[in-house]
């Protein structure tokens, strides 16, 4: 009797990227004094509204990290911020006044009124928010 190979199961990735976060995030790379891998994103518990984004220069990867790799870019996903994270596109915007990364966060589910935080429900294993 033959035996059968286990089937690799393709996961989503925890997030995606724009064109314009993907450019940024080259020129942020380019522009370091000492190597990067790409940036670290995250979140932390602060603010009014519970929670912010982070991010950070990766200079390694985790043995947990999630790492997103996408128009050339790569993006390292803090291991406890996955749940919070799964399905957001991370964009880059410029205005007439800033420019800024913006998550398009389909698990948040409010923003205070200055920007700073946002409130976040974890997403379950099939990436439904629970």
């Amino acid at each position: 009797m033959e035996q059968s190979k286990p089937i690799a199961r393709l996961r989503p990735q925890v997030m995606t990227i724009t064109d314009s976060a993907a450019a940024r995030v080259r020129e942020i790379i380019a522009s370091s004094d000492k190597p990067l891998l790409g940036v670290r994103v995250g979140v932390k518990n602060a603010g009014c509204a519970g929670m912010s984004y982070t991010m950070e220069f990766a200079e390694e990867i985790g043995k947990f990290d999630e790492v997103v790799e996408d128009k050339g870019v790569r993006i390292v996903v803090d291991p406890k911020a996955i749940m919070f994270l799964l399905g957001t596109q991370m964009d880059f915007r410029t205005e007439k006044l800033s420019a800024t990364f913006v998550f398009n966060n389909p698990n948040q589910t409010s923003a205070c009124g200055c920007g700073e935080s946002v409130a976040i429900t974890p997403a379950n294993a099939s990436g439904a928010t629970v």
